[in-house]
This record gives C-alpha cells, structure tokens and sequence, in this order.
C-alpha cells in the first residue's frame, strides 16, 4: 500500500457503488476494495454495456467465486435521476466518479457536458440524500480551481453542490465530500499513453503543445488510497488535495524517449499553462494535514467538527509551476512501474 493509505477504514460488510465504475479510476477502486476488505456489494453503475460485459469476464479471472459474488452491474446513467434512486437502495457508501473529461470535447459539446457533470452531479446528491446513503466521495479535478475552460467550470460547480449539499441532510445524516488532484500517470486520455503509442510506431518528434507547460502528476493506485483514506478522515464538506509531485511536459517527454525531438504544437483550446489546486482565495480556509490539504467549507449548517490540521498562509497557493516537490526522469519512470494493478488469479477450486 502506497503513502495515502488508509490506516482506520473499515468497509467490511459495506454496500459500495461506483458511478462510471468502469472506467480508470473505477476499475482500480473496486480491484482495490475487493483485495483489501470484505464488502457486502459492490456496484459498478455505468452506461456502457460493452466495457461491464469485459470488466465481468476479466473480473471473473482474476478474482475469486466468494469475492465476485459481492459485484453487482447496474446499466444507468448519472443524468436520469429515477435510475439512480432504485441503484442507490441499500448503499453505504457512493463515490462519484463519473463525468465528461475531455477539455477539447466539453468545449465543442458544452450543453453535454453540463448535462452530465453539473446535473448529474445534483441527480447523485439527491439520490444520495433518498437512500440516506452514509458517505459519499467525489471526484474533481485540478481544473476547477479557478477554471479557464468547460471541463473545469463544471467540476467547480460539482464540487460547490456536493459540499453544500451537506446542509441539506438535517437528520439524514449523509456526509459529502469532494477529492481533487492533478493529472493521473497512464491513465485512458492522459498524455503518457499518447506518448507511447508515438514512440512504438517509431515517430521521430514528440508533440509538445508548450516548453513551459507544468503538471501535477499522481499515479491511479495514489489516486484510489487518496479517495480512500480521504473518506475514512473526512467530517463532510472538505475539498481534500494530495500532496504530489509536479513536472515540465518537455521533462516527461525527454524521460519517455531520451534524444528524441519534440515539436510545439501550441495549447489547446481551453488549456493552461499551469495547473492549480488551491487558490489564494481558498487559502484562509485550508489547514495542512501532513499528506495533503482540506479545503474546508465556508458555510456549515450542520454539525461538523474541523479537521485537525495546520492553517496555512492565507498568502498560500498551491500550483504546479510553483510547487516545491518535481518529478524527474528516474521518478517518472519509477511512478509507471510501480503503477501496474495489482494480478488476482483464482484458484483451482472456487
């Protein structure tokens, strides 16, 4: 287990769903969950039909009978609100994962990326609040921290809805809150595999969209302990922010394929130059919790103890042109090995 694990986290005997559990995240979470604990279900809940149906064979491979008769697979779509209500019955435990990611994409599409992100993400809170689900987590991005693009708008205006909606559980008693961290090393989309997919084909240049550009980067096992340990210290309505690494794209490139030329391309539409997790107007309510910060809610109509933590600076923000931890060759190529999901094979008898 990695440096965010979760040291008190207890999910035996839990119902856990995971809405777009069939992507990146998803997959690793759940693998995660069924090696470490003994839930009561799990529920993958997605709208492709085709990525359940090869996450059930290769599941069925990998994991043992006793551990795959806790898998549920509920075809729905965050947007349809009645479907979520029915998959949230029973359930303990919500993390919210699914979303339209691809900047470019959400730029050219913006009504349905509202539709899903924004919407989808008020359909999960009110079905959260109906089931009187227990905890819920969701996922964010970096991009929502003062956002220039369609992509990161929508996950601020999520991640506002999910730590408000803790006023609205009165005695409901469903806690909310929201984890966001930079880009995932070797994640579907990210430019890592981009970068592979070129050097294997024997490209010549590697496409660079700015020699400035910064990134924070965090592994899809790091990604899952975060989320992990982030719901086991979370009192409701905390925007938890990793501690990680960052790194120069033309570094990375020079890493992946050492001598190799790059060719600057220029930045996308909707695309910074560095990205940004905590802002100076979020600082004055940002405490320091050793591993990573909270950015703990402005506005509390329910009872919440403070997390016990530092405060920082109100001068503070936390970018990844600024940052003081950078990644370099060996660490990168360290992160992409390490990074493989763990391998589960069932035995003779199950």
């Amino acid at each position: 287990m990695g440096r965010f694990a979760p040291t008190n986290l207890d999910l035996d005997g839990k119902v856990i769903l995971v809405t777009g559990g069939t992507g990146s995240f998803g997959r690793r979470f759940i693998e995660t969950v069924l090696t470490r604990a003994k839930p009561r279900k799990v529920i993958v809940y997605s709208r492709d039909e085709l990525k359940q149906s090869e996450m059930q064979i290769d599941y069925a491979e990998r994991f043992s009978a006793e551990q795959m008769s806790a898998m549920r697979f509920f075809l729905g779509d965050v947007r349809d609100r009645e479907r979520l209500s029915l998959a949230f019955r029973g359930v303990d435990v919500v993390i919210h994962a699914a979303a339209l990611k691809q900047v470019p994409a959400a730029e050219y599409n913006p009504s349905e990326c509202i539709a899903t992100n924004i919407m989808g993400a008020e359909n999960v809170v009110r079905a959260c609040l109906s089931n009187r689900v227990q905890r819920v987590i969701a996922l964010s991005t970096d991009k929502a921290c003062n956002p220039i693009n369609l992509y990161g708008a929508t996950k601020l205006a999520s991640d506002k809805t999910f730590v408000a909606a803790n006023n609205l559980s009165g005695d409901i008693g469903t806690r909310f809150s929201v984890v966001r961290y930079g880009n995932v090393v070797g994640s579907r989309g990210s430019v890592i595999p981009f970068f592979q997919r070129l050097i294997a084909r024997g490209a010549t240049e590697l496409p660079i969209t700015d020699p400035r550009m910064t990134r924070f980067l965090i592994t899809l096992g790091e990604g899952v302990d975060f989320v992990l340990s982030s719901l086991d210290v979370m009192h409701g309505g905390e925007v938890f922010v990793p501690k990680i690494p960052s790194m120069k794209m033309t570094d990375m490139a020079a890493a992946m394929a050492p001598g190799l030329a790059t060719k600057v391309i220029g930045i996308r539409p909707g695309e910074k130059l560095h990205e940004m997790m905590i802002s100076a107007d979020d600082a004055r309510n940002t405490v320091d919790l050793g591993d990573r910060y909270a950015i703990e809610p402005a506005f509390v109509e329910y009872t919440r103890a403070p997390l016990k933590g530092g405060r920082i600076s109100d001068e503070f923000s936390y970018a990844s042109d600024t940052n003081d931890d950078w990644l370099d060759g060996p660490g990168l190529m360290a992160m992409l090995g390490e990074d493989a999901p763990p391998k589960r094979r069932r035995r003779a008898n199950d």
